[in-house]
């Protein structure tokens, strides 16, 4: 697990600009999403081409969230990465440039609609009442990556939890643009995961200072639970 350091100063300039640290704690469950971004074999199974060791230790925080939302009334919505020839034309820029042809081949290969990499990590809690959204962007709300944001506006969504891999490229730019598009971001200090801590903290500081809510998935899970009618949380 991730060694999660986000600096004083910026914690204290936090403060200074807030009524206080955390400023979704009120959340309505019935209008929150959870957001599992890319937990899949290509990230997570040991000898994929992007595995991220870390992400497989998260994973009993990101289902504590997903069964706390799932009973609360909320969706939990996990988020697949596919490449495709559309995908390839339409970001030349990334698949052309950033990769030599070795690194292209693998990475085409692994996250093909139907692949073992594009598939699900198997001990995430994937239920049937649950959405599975494919897209083909860093972002999910980045235009042609997919319909992320118009499925949420049809079920009233206004609150994003974000959890998933790579902190600092996937769950960072998901979050950065649905707070721009207004909705409320809680990003999970603990449910998410990168190659390095220092990847990780550059990311909670940036999301802590300017876009989300950054909590821990006990304090998510305690805001939920706290959000509930009491004779269904006595349940």
């Amino acid at each position: 697990m991730h060694k999660i350091e986000i600096p004083g100063a910026i914690i204290d300039r936090i403060k200074a600009s807030r009524h206080s640290l955390h400023i979704f704690e009120d959340v309505d469950p019935t209008k929150t999403a959870h957001i599992i971004v890319d937990l899949q074999n290509g990230f997570m199974a040991p000898g994929q081409p992007v595995e991220i060791t870390t992400a497989r230790e998260i994973v009993p925080n990101v289902n504590s969230i997903s069964r706390a939302l799932r009973a609360a009334g909320g969706i939990n919505v996990f988020i697949q990465y596919v490449v495709n020839d559309g995908a390839r034309k339409a970001w030349s820029s990334w698949y052309e440039r950033f990769f030599n042809n070795e690194r292209r081949a693998a990475i085409d290969a692994c996250f093909a609609e139907g692949a073992y990499g594009w598939q699900l990590w198997p001990e995430l809690d994937v239920q049937p009442s649950d959405l599975v959204v494919q897209k083909t962007r860093f972002g999910a709300f980045v235009p042609g990556s997919s319909d992320l944001h118009e499925i949420l506006q049809a079920r009233g969504v206004d609150t994003l939890i974000i959890t998933g891999t790579a902190t600092n490229v996937c769950c960072e730019s998901t979050a950065r643009d649905a707070m721009q598009m207004n909705y409320k971001v809680i990003f999970v200090a603990d449910g998410n995961a990168a190659s390095t801590d220092a990847e990780h903290n550059a990311t909670l500081s940036n999301m802590a200072a300017i876009f989300a809510d950054v909590m821990t998935a006990d304090e998510v899970v305690g805001c939920l639970a706290k959000a509930m009618p009491i004779e269904q949380a006595a349940e």
